[in-house]
């Protein structure tokens, strides 16, 4: 298992963003009377606006307003960020770097929409390793689907054989399971099961644990 390429998730991968975005969905939650938020949440993680919308009317149904706890959440997460800055994972700074040095292609394919990702990348000072951006709005279907992951590949021109996923949840590594890739499960606010034990090639403890399989020469 030859790896020629890496494709970075982005919120619980390089971002501390995943319990952030819960914290705002539990506060808003609170306010607007909605029940379960901490049942419902999980299984967003790594979806986009579409299925999110989708999952919250199955959930919910037409007992709250989506679109309105949406927006309230939103302004909640962006003005912590804007008040504290992006809190950004252990290692990234150094696999980015690691991986530049050697070669690698990177991407990234985050489920969130481009402005908000390239105000987190640009914030930290680390938008220039990536060579391509593949977000959310970009495809109709996010994770577990591996549309996303699919057109990553090809805006790189890359087989997605002989590329790295590296993601925290269990909708992402499905993703990159389905797209035929070598994923790699760096663990956020879910922890491995089974399932994920048998579709992960690694599952690691931070990014630095990452880099020093790549060092020793994956395969």
């Amino acid at each position: 298992m030859s790896v020629k390429a890496v494709i970075f998730d982005m919120d619980g991968v390089l971002f501390d963003t995943e319990k952030l975005c819960l914290d705002s969905w539990m506060a808003v939650a609170g306010e607007q009377g909605i029940p379960d938020m901490e049942l419902f949440f999980p299984r967003c993680i790594g979806r986009n606006v579409t299925d999110t919308r989708r999952l919250f009317e199955e959930f919910y149904g037409n007992a709250y307003d989506y679109e309105g706890f949406r927006k309230q959440a939103s302004a909640w997460f962006h003005d912590y960020i804007e008040k504290n800055g992006a809190p950004v994972k252990t290692g990234v700074r150094e696999i980015l770097e690691y991986l530049r040095r050697a070669g690698y292609p990177v991407g990234l394919a985050s489920s969130t929409a481009r402005p908000s990702v390239e105000e987190l990348l640009e914030r930290a000072g680390i938008r220039s390793f990536f060579r391509t951006l593949t977000t959310g709005d970009m495809v109709e279907h996010s994770k577990p689907c591996p549309d996303i992951y699919l057109l990553a590949c090809g805006s790189l021109g890359v087989e997605p054989a002989q590329t790295m996923a590296i993601e925290d949840s269990p909708n992402g590594i499905r993703a990159a399971w389905e797209a035929g890739m070598i994923p790699v499960m760096v663990p956020d606010l879910i922890l491995p099961d089974q399932e994920m034990r048998d579709k992960s090639a690694l599952i690691c403890g931070d990014l630095l644990e990452v880099m020093g399989y790549l060092d020793k020469g994956f395969e």
